[in-house]
């Protein structure tokens, strides 16, 4: 039996039981290698804890043998090496080896790793493999921080392995090296500074990601050592940043803050000591530094731990914050380039970063507002729909608005880009999508009015982002595929279910329907082609005369009108032959949607190639020449939105139909979250009605080829809808080619069916469409017939439909109407016109209107029995009996604006009826001046029609007004009607004054030089006749203020430095002619001369004029002016001064003050005007008589003793003026009472001056007076 001992139950320590020699003389490579290898597996089996140890001494002295380490045989190498670490294995904690052997014995390892280590397929890759291993397992590595040269060992171990990992190895083989590295890290007592620029020099790389293997290993290692690299990475930066800048050597400044940037993306954690540091960096002098922090703070905040990093440092979030409002524009700049990634990763501080980007809208430096409108560029859609407020957006689509160019052209850029990027959520119907994005079509086109420069911009987003068109395929294999109409189409319609009335007028007048043909687009293009590229074979000063002129007449609607005619002119001296066909292939109206597209690329395309400077120009000249909206493929689906339409409630007839479809439509637009396919089925049906609408009245050319879809259509009598605007295309085709009308007989007894029936709509069009058929004079002799017969007897709906029937063809078919003229006339001006109204609630009514689709029976009736009146005298303007027939009309049409709207004084009429009664009174007084014949007879009312302007219902003055400019614009009324936009000065509500001035500005800036001297310039005198006969005018103090607004409204839009003699001289002349009508008449037009006398001076001193005698001759208009019976009258009226003294000493003062503001607007800005919530009514005209009994006798002064002096010397006495007129300073609270008398005595005196100051200056006028009626007698 064996006896037991003390540690019975452990097995006993091992020994080794190699005992072969591993140094000796005659030693074969093969038999050493296999020794060592029996060896290493021997030790490799040996457990740490059972080892004897002296057993292993004989061989830890032969392992380290220079034989052995310095072998030139790998295997006995890489044997040797794996022995050596399952040495230090089994020894530890002690190791067996001196110092020195420790080092030769670890640079033995990592040499043969580093020379070793190549991959799986490598020879001894297991040995090396276990080397690896057992060193990260065992950290015996360690060892290497207590060496005496430890530093350099360490230095030489972090580049073996970053080279080393480098090779791609396993996994494992990387996990072991970072278990290496971070050992050594752990326990040296200092990091040397070179093993902290090796692993720095890992992040470098602005490319680095984690699938390459030395990043990937950098940042393990110090992820795992943060606490203990933490002070060592503060102070390597510090070293950097202190020494680099103060030398400015600030490019390495900006490696380091890169390399800070990219430790944050890896390992934040090791950062905890820079962010301080960078804070600090916020506040030094040094812009650069400043520059930079920015930037790293900025990109670390907009890091995924960003806000980790705002509750660790709020005091260095606030610093960084305020560098939004750095004094140097490079920081602040820099603080918006990253804000995009805060935006993105910190939502929970959204409040602050959005109200510092709101600030920054509004910066006073236009490179920061460009910055913030790139930053809103660079966002994705999801970002701008869950981190940027509506507001914020509102307030970047303002910036369109900005008086410098960059910035306008970014924030329509940028919110342009993103409505893009919108849209196939809001086709989707995403509530939130519509709500944050769907009203950025509206307020672009909103801005469109306000200059040439922001039209152009406006135009620009929408042909990119808003309304784009379609790409052609790209692929070769779709070479043949067509390209999506529809969708094209249906983007147009949903667009405008989000557009209010102004913006839809907008963007028709950005269609490039409207106007006459050829345009000056096409016009241009046949000069160009003419011009030949400047060679010409006969007539050559005419045809470079037309290229100029188009040149000129384009390049004045352009932003830049010099660079234009530069590049127009360039692109006629092309002259190539293929860009002229592909310009007329764009602007042809018949060219479809796929033709345009190819045409347009390739036009541009060759355009880059020949001339690329260009490009910019004759892109906006196509986009400016083309129907790019819409066009002849847009038709098809207008049809199909319509036929698809849910039927509203009946649309009643309308007196516009624009305006009927608008207010129509903007019915359904409130319901912008609606997702029922009925309610969007409705939306695309009335956009798609007003389309369709708009290209009948301006552009029925693009229905030649849909004739027949349309005659198909009306046979769904089903859908009111898409029978009306069907028969409105019809009509409108027929009338630009009689050859489109249909001539079968089903669709021709249709027809006739809807003239006789009760759809006034539905009655309009068919009467205008049976007037292009082929046998139109029967049709319409037997509409004519049937419906006079009938007027007594039909229901009031039907009545209706037949007296709209008889206005059209009263115009279209005269002929067939005037066999029943008599008995119809007589039917509309006894029973519909001047009837009794019924005793209804509609006369209890307060309202002074009422719209288009609510107008009772009986008052649409009223109103187009005076269109038919009134297409009668338009019909018969070329006819002997011209003025016989319309001279009762014109009277009866006075007679309505006599009374406001009645027939009579004492009429009972409600005020709905008289407002549109006055409306259409006035409209066909306008209409009928057009024709020559009748606008001398329609003169003797000028007045009563141009008080229209100041009617109390806003509908009626706003209508009146465009009806108005629309004729104005097209040079059809006579020169007089120029000046009635002005009386809109007092108009209570913005748009009316505003539509007014937009055409006055327009006008003058459009047209050329003779025709803005006739319409503008000398109808001066006319505005002052008016102003004479206004109802408001009376020569007192009190009234003469109002009547100076409107003089001064036209001297501000009108007046300028070329003119101003002219006018003043207009003024001049005023008082040496009589009025036409009366003697009260003339001393309103002396008086209201007088004040444009001084408004004049005055305006002419605030602009820095000189008011020059007047060298040319002007003739008075002599149909309401007459010439003075004798020259004793003319003298006696020039010595006269008719403004009351009160008058004279206001105008001094008034002119004071002017001067005064003036100076005062360079120091503080304008404050914007409020919009009105509300329409107001216009003050009521007065009716009594148009001048009170004078209260003051006129005065009378000498002029015998005063020379004549020039109109350029007066100014200096008007500084006289001035000064005596001058207000007192207010005094100060601190002074006494005697100090305040003190100072009215003195404001007394300068009232006294005053007044001796404007009599002298009325002698000196009545004498200039006399003066220029001599010298144009």
């Amino acid at each position: 039996m064996v006896a037991t001992t003390r540690t019975h139950g452990q097995p006993s320590p091992k020994k080794l039981r190699f005992r072969d020699k591993l140094v000796g003389k005659g030693l074969a490579t093969d038999a050493l290698q296999k020794k060592l290898k029996a060896l290493h597996q021997e030790l490799a089996d040996m457990d740490q804890e059972h080892v004897d140890v002296p057993s292993l001494n004989s061989v830890r002295k032969e392992l380290i043998n220079p034989t052995i380490l310095l072998h030139k045989d790998r295997g006995v190498k890489a044997y040797a090496a794996c022995c050596l670490a399952d040495l230090l294995r089994l020894y530890a904690p002690d190791a067996p080896y001196t110092q020195a052997e420790l080092r030769d014995i670890f640079q033995f390892f990592f040499r043969q790793l580093t020379t070793g280590l190549k991959g799986p397929d490598s020879p001894y890759y297991n040995e090396y493999f276990h080397l690896l291993e057992s060193l990260s397992t065992v950290k015996s590595v360690v060892l290497v921080c207590d060496l005496p040269n430890g530093d350099d060992l360490m230095v030489d171990i972090f580049r073996d392995f970053f080279g080393l990992v480098r090779r791609d190895l396993a996994k494992k083989i990387e996990l072991f090296m970072a278990d290496i590295l971070i050992a050594l890290i752990d326990e040296c007592q200092s990091l040397p500074s070179e093993v902290l620029e090796i692993i720095m020099a890992q992040f470098m790389d602005k490319n680095a990601r984690m699938d390459q293997p030395a990043y990937r290993l950098a940042v393990q290692v110090c992820n795992a050592t943060a606490d203990k690299l933490q002070r060592h990475v503060c102070q390597y930066f510090t070293d950097i940043i202190v020494d680099q800048a103060r030398e400015e050597q600030y490019d390495e400044v900006q490696t380091a803050h890169n390399l800070i940037q990219q430790l944050n993306r890896a390992c934040p954690s090791l950062l905890h000591n820079v962010v301080p540091q960078l804070e600090e960096e916020l506040r030094v002098e040094q812009v650069q530094l400043r520059i930079m922090a920015t930037q790293t703070l900025g990109e670390m905040f907009a890091d995924k731990h960003g806000m980790d990093l705002v509750n660790k440092y709020p005091t260095t979030w606030a610093q960084w914050l305020a560098r939004r409002n750095d004094k140097v524009v490079a920081v602040r700049i820099a603080w918006i380039e990253t804000m995009k990634g805060v935006i993105i990763n910190l939502p929970e501080v959204r409040k602050e970063t959005e109200a510092a980007l709101e600030a920054k809208l509004l910066d006073p430096d236009e490179k920061i507002r460009t910055a913030v409108c790139k930053l809103f560029t660079a966002l994705d859609y999801e970002t701008a729909l869950h981190h940027i407020s509506a507001d914020t957006l509102t307030l970047l689509a303002g910036r369109g608005l900005d008086k410098k160019q960059s910035v306008r052209v970014e924030a329509f850029h940028a919110i342009g880009r993103l409505y893009s990027l919108a849209y196939p959520e809001i086709e989707n119907n995403d509530p939130a999508a519509i709500k944050q994005f769907a009203w950025i079509p509206g307020r672009l086109l909103h801005n469109a009015s306000v200059s040439r420069e922001v039209k152009a911009l406006v135009e620009q987003t929408l042909a990119d982002y808003i309304l784009p068109l379609p790409s052609l395929p790209s692929s070769s294999s779709s070479k043949n595929a067509d390209i999506d109409e529809v969708a094209w189409t249906d983007r147009l319609l949903l667009t405008m279910r989000y557009l209010d009335e102004l913006a839809i007028n907008t963007l028709y007048s950005f269609s490039n329907m409207k106007g006459s043909r050829p345009t000056l687009y096409e016009k241009f293009v046949n000069a160009a082609v003419d011009y030949n590229g400047g060679v010409i074979d006969e007539d050559e000063e005419a045809v470079t005369e037309r290229l100029n002129l188009a040149v000129k007449a384009i390049a004045g609607q352009f932003p830049d009108p010099h660079k234009a005619v530069e590049d127009l002119q360039a692109f006629a001296k092309l002259n190539e032959g293929r860009l002229y066909k592909l310009l007329r292939t764009c602007m042809d109206l018949q060219t479809d949607l796929k033709g345009l597209v190819k045409a347009k690329n390739e036009f541009l395309r060759r355009v880059e190639q020949s001339s690329s400077s260009i490009v910019n120009t004759m892109a906006t000249f196509l986009r400016r020449s083309t129907l790019h909206l819409v066009n002849s493929s847009s038709v098809p689906t207008f049809v199909k939105r319509v036929q698809k339409g849910s039927e509203p409630s009946a649309v009643a007839y309308s007196q516009t139909q624009t305006q009927a479809l608008g207010q129509t439509f903007s019915m359904f637009v409130g319901n912008t979250g609606s997702s029922e396919p009925e309610g969007r089925a409705q939306h695309a049906a009335h956009a798609a009605q007003l389309w369709l609408t708009y290209v009948s009245k301006h552009c029925p050319a693009l229905y030649k080829a849909h004739v027949g879809e349309f005659s198909k259509a009306i046979a769904d009598e089903r859908n009111s809808r898409l029978v009306e605007v069907c028969l409105h295309a019809l009509a409108a085709a027929a009338g630009w080619d009689a050859k489109l009308a249909p001539s079968d007989k089903r669709t021709v007894e249709r027809v006739m069916r809807f003239v006789m029936e009760s759809n006034p709509r539905h009655a309009k069009f068919a009467a205008r469409l049976i007037v292009y058929m082929r046998n139109s004079e029967e049709l319409c002799n037997q509409v004519v017939e049937s419906i006079a017969d009938a007027l007594e007897g039909v229901d009031p709906e039907t009545l209706v439909a037949h007296i709209a029937v008889l206005a059209q063809l009263a115009l279209r078919a005269p002929d067939a109407f005037e066999q029943k003229s008599d008995v119809v006339t007589a039917f509309l001006v006894k029973q519909v016109l001047k009837s009794t109204p019924a005793d209804d609630k509609s006369m209890e009514t307060d309202e002074d209107w009422v719209e288009d689709f609510h107008m009772p029976l009986e008052l649409r009736a009223k109103v187009l029995a005076l269109k038919v009146c009134r297409n009668r005298c338009l019909a018969h303007a070329t006819s002997d009996t011209a003025l016989e027939i319309a001279q009762p009309v014109i009277r009866m049409f006075s007679t309505v604006l006599q009374y406001e709207g009645a027939f009579s004084a004492n009429a009972r009429d409600n005020p709905q009826t008289k407002a549109r009664m006055r409306l259409q009174a006035a409209t066909s007084l306008l209409h009928l001046s057009t024709v020559q014949i009748y606008a001398s007879e329609i003169a003797k009312y000028f007045v009563a029609i141009a008080l229209t302007i100041q009617d109390p219902v806003y509908q009626v003055r706003m209508t009146f007004l465009n009806k108005l400019v629309a004729l104005l614009s097209k040079g059809k009324l006579p020169p007089q009607y120029n000046i009635i936009p002005f009386l809109s000065v007092h108009d209570p509500e913005a748009d009316v004054k505003s539509k007014a001035q937009a055409y006055v500005t327009y006008g003058l800036r459009a047209v050329p030089k003779a025709q803005r001297l006739a319409r503008f310039e000398t109808t001066f005198i006319r505005l002052l006749h008016l102003l004479a006969h206004h109802p408001d005018f009376k020569i007192e103090h009190e009234y003469l203020p109002d009547i100076a607004k409107y003089i001064q409204f036209y001297l501000d839009l009108v007046a300028s430095n070329e003119n101003v003699s002219l006018l003043y001289h207009l003024a001049l002349k005023a008082k040496t002619v009589r009025d036409a009508d009366s003697q009260a008449y003339s001393q309103n037009l002396y008086a209201c001369a007088e004040l444009a006398q001084h408004l004049i001076k005055a305006h002419a001193k605030a602009h820095s004029w000189n008011l020059e005698t007047y060298p040319g001759k002007v003739r008075l208009p002599g149909d309401i002016l007459r010439p003075l019976p004798s020259a004793e009258a003319a003298n006696e009226i020039l010595k006269t001064v008719y403004l009351p003294e009160e008058a004279l000493t206001w105008l001094a003062e008034k002119q004071s003050r002017q001067q005064q503001d003036a100076k005062q607007q360079q120091e503080k800005p304008r404050a914007q005007r409020k919009p009105t919530t509300a329409k107001r009514k216009a003050a009521p005209k007065t009716n009594g008589s148009a001048k009170r009994p004078r209260a003051t006798k006129k005065r009378k002064v000498d002029v015998s003793d005063d020379e004549e002096s020039e109109p350029s010397q007066s100014e200096d006495e008007d500084g006289e003026v001035e000064q005596a007129t001058s207000p007192s300073k207010p005094a100060d609270d601190s002074e006494s009472s005697d100090e305040e008398q003190g100072d009215e005595e003195k404001e007394k005196e300068g009232k006294r001056r005053t007044r001796a100051q404007a009599k002298k200056q009325a002698r000196r006028a009545a004498k200039r007076q006399a003066k220029a009626a001599a010298s144009d007698d």
